[in-house]
């Protein structure tokens, strides 16, 4: 793969070594807000989405000051910003994968995820579910789901009219009828031992409606190998399917792997990563997952998010602490490709990446997530580089 790289910078502020030297493991969510430097100038990009007929790249961003909602214009080369201040909250704190376009492009629905602890619970109000229209701008609050709860994640089914949601805390699922504008809470994924979601739900073919969901074993002294499973919400059958089965370790050792992403790339299967950025197939009729092997073995890795392009491969990042590097996964033979480091002209690494979008004319963006000593980038891959 021949790749030109460039990092783009909303915010450029970096901290040096003073988040391992005084803030790692000891800072508090007040802590953060009380430091200007932390409040307003570190950020990550934690979901990209490209609409075609603006030729903009909407950035959802994580920021301890409700800062979370940009654009990157490709012909200006300017980020802007959406406005998002004029209807949110100031617990408002990030779009984490929650930001889905309809296939016409007219509109962009998105919604917020917490940074707060639990002790902030009755203050925050809960994550809210908001409608963007691309022609004029305007960004309209439809509701809450569940009150004080916030969102991680949202799937949307334009065929019934209905927006899903993954919240956190707890770990739930929600639904959102567009038509009447009401919402229905759909029942527990995770019983509080472990965090049971991944990074993002996903809908197979059939508009069934995916995640990770975890054991209890509350009569043991902890949950088990096996606890990270799979569900699916039927929206004809109107219940959340527990499935017993999940994705199997890599190394084939007993035990499954925590969903990471979960990925539909139009071949009638879905796909997930998980367990150091391994990929897997599922059968979405049994739930059975196979392992298609490990793209990085040697380090630590990860993979978020694929983006699927017209010449038929799904791309992504994978790797992680500063050894990214482009993947290339093609869903129709199940092989995967990895490619060059994700380092810019400066020779800047990416740190690790949390969701990918890919443009028309083959240009991949990346949304670098959770640096522990800069403000994170948005990372623009171009396939055709020199």
């Amino acid at each position: 793969m021949a790749l030109k790289i460039r990092s783009l910078k909303l915010k450029d502020r970096h901290f040096g070594n003073e988040w391992f030297d005084t803030v790692e493991d000891r800072w508090n969510y007040r802590d953060f807000l009380a430091d200007k430097r932390w409040r307003e100038d570190w950020i990550s990009f934690d979901g990209v989405v490209y609409h075609s007929g603006t030729d903009r790249v909407y950035c959802g961003i994580t920021s301890f000051d409700a800062d979370i909602f940009k654009a990157y214009d490709r012909r200006s080369g300017q980020f802007l910003d959406l406005g998002f201040a004029a209807v949110s909250n100031r617990y408002d704190a990030k779009f984490h994968r929650s930001m889905e376009l309809t296939r016409d492009g007219t509109n962009l629905y998105v919604a917020t995820a917490l940074l707060h602890d639990l002790d902030r619970y009755w203050e925050a109000p809960g994550g809210g579910i908001y409608r963007h229209e691309v022609a004029t701008g305007a960004t309209e609050k439809l509701g809450i789901p569940l009150p004080h709860n916030y969102i991680q994640s949202i799937a949307l089914d334009e065929s019934r009219g209905l927006v899903y949601s993954l919240h956190f805390t707890p770990e739930r699922l929600s639904s959102f009828d567009l038509n009447t504008k009401t919402f229905r809470d759909l029942g527990p994924i995770g019983s509080g031992i472990a965090m049971a979601q991944g990074e993002n739900l996903v809908l197979d073919d059939q508009g069934r409606v995916w995640c990770g969901w975890g054991v209890t074993r509350a009569w043991q002294s902890g949950p088990g190998v096996d606890s990270h499973r799979l569900c699916r919400y039927d929206p004809q059958e109107d219940r959340i399917l527990y499935c017993e089965s999940g994705l199997p370790r890599a190394d084939g050792s007993y035990g499954t792997a925590k969903v990471e992403g979960l990925f539909n790339l139009g071949t009638g299967c879905l796909y997930a990563s998980g367990d150091n950025g391994s990929l897997y197939r599922i059968d979405p009729e049994t739930a059975k997952a196979v392992c298609l092997g490990t793209p990085i073995r040697t380090e630590r890795s990860r993979l978020t998010s694929l983006a699927l392009h017209s010449d038929g491969f799904a791309y992504g990042i994978t790797g992680r602490d500063g050894k990214c590097r482009v993947l290339r996964f093609d869903p129709n033979a199940d092989r995967h490709e990895v490619g060059d480091p994700v380092i810019d002209e400066a020779g800047v690494p990416m740190w690790q990446c949390h969701d990918v979008t890919m443009t028309t004319d083959g240009v991949i963006y990346a949304g670098e997530n959770d640096h522990p000593q800069r403000s994170g980038y948005l990372w623009e891959i171009a396939l055709n580089g020199p």
